[in-house]
């Protein structure tokens, strides 16, 4: 599977946030609020939109079907000077992230996500940091095209 490293700055991230878990799954509906709304969204920096994972720092086991996370539909913008109502803005944090392309409709991402994981992360000399996890998606995007395509960065920091 294709990956790279990067080092990514601070984005500044204007959106919808809804909390969830994997076994209550709710991006379906938190999408569905946002798409209708995205233009009203202005100083926009992409066409892309980022689907943003905040996990809770303490958690013992993020990845567990009953932890609960914030999950963010979003865009990026060069300035937080207008927030329509009802969204939020998020200063995603910068650092290093290991980036990977994920294609295929989402419902197959459980091989992805057992790859990164399972195999590259351990393997790699990195580690899981605590930072946002997300995907980048481009515009026109569908999650149930088999040929989508969209970026899964994933945290990282070296291993000591």
């Amino acid at each position: 599977m294709d990956n790279r490293v990067e080092l990514l700055p601070t984005k500044k991230l204007v959106g919808i946030p809804m909390k969830m878990s994997y076994s209550c799954n709710r991006t379906t509906e938190l999408w569905k609020l946002f798409m209708p709304r995205r233009a009203e969204v202005i100083h926009r920096k992409t066409s892309d939109y980022i689907s943003m994972q905040v996990y809770d720092k303490a958690a013992k086991d993020m990845f567990s079907p009953e932890a609960i996370f914030e999950k963010w539909a979003t865009v990026e913008v060069s300035s937080f000077s207008s927030i329509p109502p009802g969204m939020k803005s998020y200063t995603l944090q910068g650092g290093k992230y290991a980036v990977f392309v994920h294609e295929g409709p989402a419902s197959a991402f459980s091989k992805t996500f057992q790859f990164i994981f399972g195999e590259w992360l351990p393997e790699s000399g990195f580690e899981l940091d605590n930072r946002e996890h997300f995907e980048v998606l481009p515009e026109g995007y569908s999650p149930v095209d088999p040929n989508a395509k969209e970026e899964f960065w994933v945290p990282i920091i070296q291993s000591i």
